[in-house]
């Protein structure tokens, strides 16, 4: 493995990396958040990209100060899209730095307290994360009057050279961001690179180009298109909403066979939205197909949810036996 096939050589998700001229992006627990704009130290505009988990303000306070200075503030907050790994801090963020935030208008429902995504897809299957999907939070937030829609020229805010790409199928507004002088893309949760359903993958973060994650994966026909634009552009530089970074030939080589074999490789055999989507449009959404069976990943969920609580009780009982 070589920094022209991946480019995260840090262990610690305390500090972002720097993966192209103002391009960084943070490793916060299972999700990234990305950083455009110079880090010359000339106070000049910045933008954040996507928000995380909840409760990772701080680590995104911090590494931003790491790139632009104390007190850095960003001129926007962009979102690949609303689901709750992705918006987990943005309230709070907002709060601090009275800034606004940009979303595709498609993406507003799940924004403004109108409307909830489609159920995750646990049936899937893939692995641990997806069989505990199930839980995931999926209810809209309420940005008000914070958030906008993204300017319909397909211009980035603020910063000059990047744009805007509609890239639906994981989510109905889900957008990627290109800067064509050298090919850097942010790719959000359009195709990652680690197997996301797997929580074994999630934790060992070795790179290589996936399909969307298949849980939260609302229409795979629109995810197939997705996929095949943004091969199209031929990027140079990836930071994806999970795992590492990537660059060079392995990314090229990797987008490429996604994007030529996507249905085998990327597409789930069974599961909810294989044989039809959901549908949505600016109100949220409009149809969800009926769920599929999942015996099996519904009681290993609840194992899973057993042994975390019987691991809880019994540090409760050693602190009260301790006490």
């Amino acid at each position: 493995m070589t920094t022209d096939e991946f480019v995260d050589l840090k262990s610690t998700t305390d500090e972002p990396t720097r993966v192209a001229p103002g391009l960084a992006y943070l490793r916060d627990r299972i999700v990234n958040v990305a950083f455009i704009g110079s880090f010359d130290g000339h106070d000049g505009p910045w933008l954040l990209v996507d928000t995380g988990l909840a409760g990772s303000v701080s680590r995104i306070i911090n590494a931003a100060e790491l790139l632009y200075g104390p007190d850095a503030t960003p001129d926007a907050i962009i979102l690949t899209h609303g689901h709750f790994d992705h918006v987990g801090s943005v309230r709070e963020l907002v709060r601090r730095w009275r800034v606004p935030v940009y979303a595709h208008e498609l993406e507003m429902p799940y924004l403004t307290g109108r409307s909830s995504y489609p159920p995750p897809d646990p049936a899937v299957g893939g692995g641990a994360m997806a069989t505990m999907s199930r839980f995931f939070p999926r209810k809209p937030i309420n940005l008000g009057t914070s958030v906008l829609p993204l300017p319909a020229d397909g211009a980035l805010p603020v910063i000059g050279g990047w744009r805007w790409i509609h890239t639906p199928g994981h989510a109905p507004g889900h957008v990627s961001l290109f800067r064509d002088y050298d090919r850097a893309l942010v790719a959000g949760d359009a195709f990652v690179t680690t197997k996301q359903e797997s929580l074994s993958a999630v934790l060992a973060q070795r790179p290589e180009v996936h399909g969307p994650p298949a849980y939260y994966t609302m229409d795979w026909g629109a995810a197939e298109q997705s996929v095949e634009r943004l091969a199209q552009l031929h990027p140079s530089v990836v930071v994806t909403g999970h795992g590492i970074a990537m660059r060079g030939r392995r990314l090229e080589r990797g987008l490429d066979e996604l994007a030529a074999n996507f249905r085998e490789r990327a597409v789930p055999s069974r599961g909810r939205y294989v044989r039809q989507p959901a549908v949505a449009d600016r109100s949220g959404v409009l149809y969800v197909p009926p769920p599929v069976a999942d015996v099996v990943g519904r009681a290993v969920a609840g194992a899973a949810v057993a042994a975390i609580a019987a691991v809880a009780l019994a540090a409760v009982r050693r602190r009260n036996d301790r006490g």
